[in-house]
């Protein structure tokens, strides 16, 4: 059995990466894994905002089957009895030890989900999370921060320098705990271990031997501004300026936005060097060639494109992330893939490379076995949900449908910065409709899903069953697997 490691950073989109074309990046450890492996060139996370891509990821199933559409919400705690059953769960009740290291976002923040064992350091604005790494930081005479009370902070619009020494930034001390991890993991018992960086997520705080490397000027120019674009703009910004954050983008010029660029391919930098000390830590325990490494994120940053920040709207931006998958045993070195693939294919794939069998829902409409592992001819289309809005995407073609109203379709191979809307326009009406067709039916599909807990289970037996007698109490709630639910 395969060992396996999923490295998650959060909040990275795939374009500042050295092997997705970005030549400013200093990627040289990200770029070697997508060397020796193989590169997702149109990955999608559907669900772009931190809670909903996770719990997606851990279930296969989209937003609105979960019911995780915005970052205030979780999975029920009964979702094992609903027949909703999460990866590390399958995982460890297989022969597995499943270790989460690192930022996982779960609710309550130190509840397992079915990983055996948690080392946790929660996101960077939940100072007042009483975690592994505050132990740490205590240990050392420190505290966790606020991006607010450290210098250059608002000036800089998010982007500031870690306080720190860099042996006691959030993202080393994960990676000297997975290293630990890796080096007295058993001989006798493969694991699976997830490891999520805090970077490069906002405040935007790399150490000042990263930052160094990175100027302003060398930034790319940000994507324009569009007048729809424009139209989330004073949601955006009220968003920004509460107490989780308190930064103010009413302005945010592009000198500002270059250099919140430049801090943030620094905060990638600082993950590409954790990456090394994984892999190096792998082979220095000998498990590398038999160890399966996936790298993937939940989504992506605008950095100061169309004039935003952080993520959620189905830009480029905000939904394209970067997934590699480094497994010897599969297709050659260096294997590009340009169909376009969802997030949430990550589950369905660990339960293939793990060689589970009998699990009913391996495969769902949203997670499906990616190609590396299984070949299919299918055409494929992906739904996405969170609170504001839909998506449907098909190989170049993406639309999005917002509760405000608006409505956008994309055809990103020849309009790659999305400028140019072409919802309802005559000649693009077919492909318009087929991806509504597709979003309505997915939508109606998911509601139903959803509610399959509350579904009243009786036989088709007229003189047998108790449901006719009285004081029946109706079992509940009704899992997923249950023949009659499906």
């Amino acid at each position: 059995m395969k060992n396996i490691v999923f490295i998650f950073p959060d909040q990275m989109r795939a374009d500042y990466l050295g092997c997705y074309g970005a030549d400013f990046a200093k990627t040289p450890n990200i770029d070697q894994l997508a060397g020796e492996g193989v590169v997702y060139e149109n990955a999608c996370s559907t669900s772009p905002l931190c809670v909903p891509a996770r719990a997606s990821l851990l279930t296969g199933k989209n937003a609105i089957v979960n019911g995780v559409l915005e970052n205030s919400t979780w999975l029920r705690p009964d979702h094992g009895a609903c027949g909703i059953e999460t990866w590390p769960q399958i995982l460890s009740d297989n022969g597995y030890d499943t270790i989460a290291v690192g930022k996982m976002h779960f609710y309550p923040w130190d509840t397992m989900e079915g990983f055996d064992k948690r080392i946790i350091s929660e996101d960077k604005r939940h100072y007042l999370v009483e975690d592994d790494y505050a132990d740490y930081l205590t240990s050392k005479g420190l505290k966790k921060y606020r991006g607010i009370d450290c210098e250059g902070y608002a000036e800089g619009k998010g982007a500031m320098m870690n306080p720190f020494k860099l042996e006691d930034q959030a993202d080393q001390w994960i990676t000297r705990q997975a290293c630990d991890t890796i080096g007295a993991s058993s001989d006798d018992k493969p694991f699976a271990m997830m490891v999520g960086f805090l970077s490069p997520h906002c405040p935007y705080d790399p150490d000042v031997s990263f930052a160094e490397h990175f100027q302003s000027s060398e930034m790319p120019d940000s994507v324009p501004e569009t007048p729809e674009s424009m139209s989330f703009r004073e949601r955006l910004v009220n968003a920004y300026k509460k107490p989780w954050a308190q930064v103010d983008y009413s302005s945010f010029t592009e000198e500002e936005k270059k250099k919140v660029k430049a801090h943030y391919s620094a905060c990638i930098h600082d993950v590409d060097v954790c990456v090394g000390y994984i892999v190096e830590a792998l082979k220095k325990k000998g498990i590398y060639d038999n160890t399966v490494i996936i790298f993937a994120s939940d989504h992506g940053d605008f950095v100061g494109d169309f004039g935003l920040i952080g993520k959620h709207y189905y830009y480029e931006p905000s939904i394209h992330v970067p997934l590699i998958i480094k497994d010897t045993t599969v297709q050659a070195s260096g294997t590009r893939k340009k169909e376009v693939v969802n997030l949430t294919d990550i589950r369905a794939t660990i339960l293939q490379i793990a060689g589970i069998e009998g699990i009913q829902d391996i495969e769902t409409e949203d997670s499906k076995i990616l190609s590396c592992y299984k070949e299919s001819t299918e055409e494929r289309m992906l739904f996405g949900a969170t609170d504001i809005g839909y998506m449907a995407r098909m190989n170049e073609w993406k639309l999005c449908r917002y509760k405000k109203g608006l409505t956008q379709l994309f055809n990103l191979n020849k309009d790659p910065y999305e400028q140019v809307n072409l919802a309802y326009t005559q000649e693009n009406m077919d492909i318009f409709k087929k991806l509504d067709a597709y979003m309505q039916k997915r939508i109606v599909e998911s509601i139903y899903e959803a509610n399959m807990d509350k579904i009243v289970d009786k036989t088709t037996s007229l003189d047998e069953d108790d449901y006719f007698k009285r004081h029946w109490k109706r079992p509940y709630p009704v899992s997923q697997h249950n023949g009659s639910c499906c």
